[in-house]
């Protein structure tokens, strides 16, 4: 699954989960407003978290230069 993919991933399920916490936790506009951050918070923090280790782990992959010593 390439970046831009899985990206596009996180996005949908931000979004189904945006939806879900309005439908299920509506208890007023505050509260609202409040579990959509929270919601959109996680989501933004889980792809971070996936985005950081995905390209940490393309370096070696992308340039592995070796000297003539090794």
């Amino acid at each position: 699954m390439g970046f831009f993919v899985t990206t596009l991933t996180f996005i949908v399920i931000g979004i189904i989960a945006c939806l879900c916490t309005r439908v299920c936790c509506n208890k007023g506009p505050s509260a609202n407003l409040f579990h959509l951050t929270l919601v959109i918070t996680a989501t933004v923090c889980c792809w971070m978290m996936w985005a950081i280790v995905y390209l940490a782990q393309m370096n070696p992959l992308i340039v592995p230069i070796l000297s003539e010593g090794e």
